[in-house]
């Protein structure tokens, strides 16, 4: 199965501007585009800093920054990595809709929100996935290859191939919340802060636990801390609505750190302060 030649990406923050970077980078023809023109710059600002660093031969002819939805027309695959809201979605999806060809397949980067639900409300159903990346983009292996009721078989393979031109491994899963990923590892991530909300182990400990006895590159919390705690509580939060289950429950120390603002490393605190650049 022939993987898409060209590729739209649509937002330009870590995510999308990471999508478009690996693309563009792996031969295939790449447009980015954001609304907001100086969010569009700081990705392509960010994509092209990476490249100085490591050159890749061709790489900046094949991108293009574009401030337009329109110009994603003839794109074969539009990715979606906007904000993490389900009608910001939904408008996404209704303006490229008009402007895409029938035959061009959609896919969300969402960690969290419903494929199908996305999916039932464009033209095109069946041609419609989940393509979960993780961040940063460039470095992480895996891509998560998500399905609904709808989704045509033939659409399956094309992204499969795209994800592994990438060169990405890939995990496919039904769209259940979370897919595959976050649903073992929220629980975890949650259990984590339940330790220490009930003072079995100091963070430190608990960190050094997981990564000395169980061979993890980093500890749950500093993982928290990295993921960000907003991130995780609304994904906790939508999952726990899914299935009722006390294990996706956000554990009340959490809900406090993010409505402090302690969002993690992104916001200079978290589990660890990170105010001075190292973390502490």
């Amino acid at each position: 199965m022939q993987a898409p030649r060209s590729v739209g990406v649509v937002g330009a923050g870590t995510m999308g501007a990471g999508i478009a970077q690996l693309a563009a980078a792996s031969g295939i023809t790449t447009i980015l585009h954001d609304p907001f023109p100086e969010a569009l710059e700081r990705g392509v600002s960010r994509i092209e800093a990476a490249w100085e660093r490591r050159p890749v031969e061709g790489a900046s002819d094949r991108l293009s920054p574009a401030g337009a939805l329109e110009d994603l027309a003839d794109c074969d695959l539009v990715i979606e990595a906007a904000i993490e809201n389900i009608d910001a979605k939904h408008e996404v999806f209704k303006a490229l809709d008009a402007v895409c060809a029938p035959g061009a397949i959609f896919a969300s980067n969402t960690s969290s929100l419903s494929i199908t639900e996305m999916a039932a409300k464009t033209k095109r159903p069946a041609r419609f996935v989940g393509l979960h990346f993780f961040n940063p983009v460039p470095l992480m292996q895996l891509v998560e290859v998500v399905k609904t009721p709808m989704t045509d078989d033939a659409v399956l393979a094309e992204v499969d191939a795209f994800a592994k031109k990438l060169p990405k491994v890939v995990v496919t899963a039904q769209d259940t919340p979370g897919f595959v990923v976050n649903r073992l590892l929220v629980p975890f991530l949650l259990d984590a802060i339940r330790v220490l909300e009930s003072g079995v182990a100091s963070r430190e400990d608990i960190d050094n636990g997981m990564k000395l006895g169980c061979g993890h590159p980093m500890g749950p919390l500093t993982l928290l801390d990295f993921v960000g705690l907003d991130t995780t509580y609304y994904i906790a939060n939508i999952m726990f609505d899914e299935f009722k289950e006390p294990r996706f429950a956000p554990p009340p120390l959490l809900k406090r750190m993010v409505l402090a603002g302690w969002h993690g490393k992104k916001s200079g605190r978290g589990f660890y302060d990170y105010s001075a650049g190292a973390a502490k």
